[in-house]
């Protein structure tokens, strides 16, 4: 689906290096990408890296996209548009990238016909296992909607939700990984604290939380069922799960991605 239709992205950072590599990776010639970054070291970095055309004015990428992902930081989104002047983006396929920038300011700022695809990935797409979530503007239709579900798919995994659920999924999963950076580092110091190096801590702890992703992933089950199968009566796993409650993890998880999710909401606001 991808193939034979130039993509472009307006920003060249982590997030859009890491959707090139997931779409060169599937295939897509690097001939066939271009960038506009305002870095002229970092348009380098990217030609030297991908292969890919990287420019510095947004408009050249632009003319010659299909389609364009629109990797800007949302406070520069505006002025980003205004800069590539009247019609620039007329007839183009816009995917954004942005947090908390509704579908319906995008064509406001775009043109009231613009071709909306608003996305929220998330950082692990940087090793081509992200999670993302779509959902589509007033004017997309379901090939724009699938075309652009073909890109996330190549860094990870991804879904199509309601407009309306985009603050749930950011508090969720755009926010997750630094929960469970988080998490991770605090198995790793509950194993310094109980004898192990730092090193063996610290590799034991993140291999755990990525091999008990995968079995969920893979096994199909309900977490709560693969749990239980680790959980033997009077074991050390039920002593420390029961400590977990004690303490209110899963309470306290609930309520970071409800914090999350209102702060977007208060950021889609401005």
């Amino acid at each position: 689906m991808l193939r034979g239709r130039r993509l472009g992205f307006i920003g060249g950072g982590n997030m859009a290096e890491a959707i090139i590599r997931g779409v060169l990776a599937g295939g897509v010639p690097a001939e066939e990408i271009s960038v506009a970054e305002p870095v002229a070291a970092r348009r380098e970095e990217l030609r030297s890296r991908y292969g890919v055309d990287a420019r510095a004015e947004n408009t050249d990428v632009v003319t010659a996209s299909n389609a364009v992902i629109l990797a800007v930081k949302p406070q520069v989104f505006r002025g980003v548009v205004a800069g590539m002047g009247s019609g620039a983006l007329d007839g183009k396929l816009l995917i954004s990238i942005m947090a908390g920038v509704p579908a319906a300011a995008i064509e406001e700022a775009c043109g009231t016909a613009a071709r909306v695809i608003r996305v929220m990935p998330n950082t692990p797409a940087l090793v081509l296992h992200g999670a993302s979530a779509l959902c589509r503007g007033t004017h997309a239709d379901d090939d724009d909607l699938a075309f652009a579900q073909s890109i996330f798919d190549l860094v990870g995994t991804s879904c199509v939700v309601e407009e309306k659920l985009m603050d749930a999924v950011t508090g969720l999963s755009g926010s997750g990984p630094a929960y469970v950076f988080t998490f991770i580092e605090a198995l790793s110091d509950a194993g310094v604290k109980n004898g192990l190096p730092r090193d063996v801590a610290s590799r034991l702890a993140a291999q755990t939380v990525l091999g008990a992703a995968k079995l969920v992933m893979e096994s199909g089950e309900h977490p709560a069922i693969l749990r239980e199968k680790v959980t033997s009566p009077g074991g050390t796993t039920i002593a420390g799960v029961a400590s977990l409650e004690q303490n209110g993890f899963r309470g306290a998880v609930v309520a970071a991605v409800d914090a999350a999710t209102a702060r977007s909401v208060e950021l889609g606001k401005k």
